[in-house]
């Protein structure tokens, strides 16, 4: 764990929220990044996936320049879902209760750090899930594909009404409880790889931690901006319909669970 002298400047620092950025390989755009999320909160922590670019000269220099930031280091690539749960496991033992994910690549907004963590705050018990406004540029085919995904994750967790239940599975822009998340990703060998984002907030919806909804804007880099993507069509996707189908063995199996949740809640709001 690496960390650098204070910055004046920056946000005070928070005892119970902190940012958490997974990386693998981000290239140039990482410190970019980690910079604009530390212009909008304290503390940022970074966990190099196993990375074998410069990422690691890059996180270090800005820890050194900058206390409130942060560097977990893993030797080898063990998937996004791996970093997220060591990172979380460390800023647990550091006293923090909350942390939102962030990725490295620069889609997610840093300028929405406030306010989801405002959201969380009002809300500690809950999840606060970015619910993503596309471009008009965004990638069509990655668009239309996360429909099929929050349309099985809706019937996973029964609910299909937008506010109330999962906006968006795939979004990685989110504020965890961090308690329930470890509990959930230490009682199953899944949620390591892709398949964390819409895993993870299918089960925790199931343990009844509430989703709290918020609109934030995606962008996608093309290589110019520096823009690096992990993502294989169909690797990840076969990864995915895997995890629908364990899923939806669990949603079998609480069904009578999840029906009784639904009676006593009652129809959605209008």
């Amino acid at each position: 764990m690496q960390a650098g002298p204070a910055n004046a400047v920056a946000p005070p620092p928070s005892g119970t929220h902190l940012v958490l950025v997974p990386s693998f390989n981000a290239g140039r755009v990482l410190a970019s990044t980690v910079r604009a999320a530390r212009r909008c909160w304290n503390p940022v922590w970074v966990v190099l996936d196993g990375s074998t670019d410069d990422s690691g000269e890059v996180a270090a220099a800005l820890a050194r320049e900058d206390d409130g930031i942060v560097v977990l280091t893993l030797p080898r690539n063990r998937g996004k879902g791996a970093a997220v749960l060591h990172g979380i496991g460390a800023a647990r033992a550091a006293g923090f209760t909350h942390a939102l994910t962030m990725d490295s690549d620069g889609q997610h907004p840093a300028d929405r750090i406030g306010a989801f963590m405002a959201a969380s705050l009002a809300a500690p018990d809950a999840m606060v899930l970015g619910k993503p406004v596309f471009a008009d540029d965004a990638p069509a085919l990655r668009v239309q594909g996360r429909r099929i995904s929050n349309w099985w994750a809706r019937l996973e967790t029964l609910c299909f009404d937008e506010r109330s239940g999962i906006g968006d599975s795939l979004f990685g822009f989110r504020v965890y409880p961090i308690a329930p998340l470890i509990e959930t990703m230490e009682k199953t060998r899944w949620m390591r790889r892709f398949d964390f984002d819409p895993e993870a907030v299918v089960r925790l919806a199931w343990r009844g931690v509430p989703p709290v909804n918020v609109e934030a804007p995606v962008r996608y880099l093309d290589a110019a901006e520096g823009g690096v993507s992990h993502f294989h069509y169909g690797r990840d996707n076969a990864l995915l319909s895997w995890m629908h189908l364990r899923l939806m063995c669990g949603f079998v199996v609480r069904l009578p669970m999840l029906v009784g949740r639904r009676l006593r809640r009652g129809p959605p709001r209008r």
